[in-house]
């Protein structure tokens, strides 16, 4: 029975990022959708730092386990292995916008991500833009890379939903989050009358000062790394969530929020539009005026909100971790 190891270290991690929820989804969903393959699931990496594990320790690890393939979830495969390689790469951001990442943190990505690319026996992206993105900018041969879309993968579940009408925007407060500009918009509606606060669900990269200068005195709330039931109840409370991200692969959240049946206004950008096809409301994200157009069009708008919440119903319901991991079983199975 050949071997399949899935370096998910990010699965385990104590507060879920995208990349981690990825891999945290893959790992419970592959072995049911193919019984004849044995999968190793690395939870843990080894002592020092993480390149050196990646690089070195667990090609030994892999050679010491006869594995026959590996899957990078997150660019980091080791470029000499014992075995054939699949990496994931989620986007690009870290060469779009390195100010959003640490000197060390962005070197690593820089270093190793383009060489991951052109060293695997075949690359999943959970985009077609970011497919095209890798494919131009590290002239990787299209004939090796895969589409497979990310799935919703934050429980719903039953707890209290906060008082009062607000927005929410979620996301690190980085950079390519574009949140002053949201801000900018907020306070102009808010002028104009509107009711609801501005909810901002992320850790800070480095942006919170810089967004509560911007906020003017407006109720403007940053909550921080939420857990899953907290921001799920987040979620399901808001009147709509606005997405004005410069720079995104896929936009996880946009379908967190179209399963919740949560309208969803979204930047007009990357990725986007891909995730949300027809059940966004879209903005030009560098323009505040046409950004506060589109939340002033859904939240004033009864039959606009109804609409964009039941189309985001059937969206999200087109995407599924089954489905993701039967089209992840079917790239291991070219190669195996």
């Amino acid at each position: 029975m050949p071997t399949v190891a899935i370096d998910a270290r990010d699965a385990f991690a104590p507060q879920l990022r995208g990349w981690g929820r990825y891999a945290r989804e893959l790992i419970d969903a592959l072995p049911a959708e193919h019984p004849e393959l044995d999968f190793h699931v690395i939870s843990r990496g080894g002592r020092g730092p993480e390149v050196l594990f990646e690089q070195v320790g667990l090609p030994v690890r892999l050679r010491r386990t006869a594995v026959d393939l590996v899957h990078a979830p997150n660019c980091f495969l080791p470029l000499a292995r014992p075995c054939m390689g699949v990496v994931t790469i989620h986007d690009l951001a870290f060469e779009v916008f390195p100010e959003d990442f640490s000197t060390r943190t962005g070197w690593k990505y820089r270093t190793f991500t383009p060489r991951a690319a052109r060293s695997a026996q075949r690359v999943i992206c959970v985009s077609g833009y970011t497919a095209a993105d890798v494919v131009r900018r590290y002239d990787v041969d299209e004939a090796r890379v895969r589409v497979i879309p990310n799935a919703p993968s934050l429980p719903i579940g039953d707890a209290p939903v906060p008082e009062g009408p607000y927005l929410l925007a979620v996301g690190d407060l980085r950079p390519k989050k574009n949140l002053p500009r949201l801000i900018e918009a907020f306070r102009a509606l808010r002028a104009e009358g509107l009711e609801h606060r501005l909810v901002l669900a992320g850790v800070d990269g480095g942006e919170g000062e810089r967004v509560r200068e911007a906020a003017g005195g407006e109720p403007v709330q940053l909550t921080g790394y939420l857990p899953d039931d907290r921001m799920d109840a987040l979620m399901r409370g808001a009147d709509a969530l606005v997405h004005p991200s410069l720079y995104e692969g896929f936009g996880l959240v946009l379908v967190e929020a179209m399963a919740r049946g949560v309208p969803v206004l979204a930047a007009r950008a990357t990725a986007l539009p891909e995730t949300g096809g027809d059940a966004c409301e879209y903005f030009d994200p560098l323009d505040v005026g046409d950004m506060a157009a589109a939340i002033r069009r859904v939240v004033g708008d009864h039959s606009r909100h109804a609409d964009l919440a039941e189309r985001g119903r059937r969206r999200a319901a087109q995407l599924s971790w089954a489905s993701s991991a039967a089209l992840t079983v079917a790239v291991y199975e070219e190669l195996l």
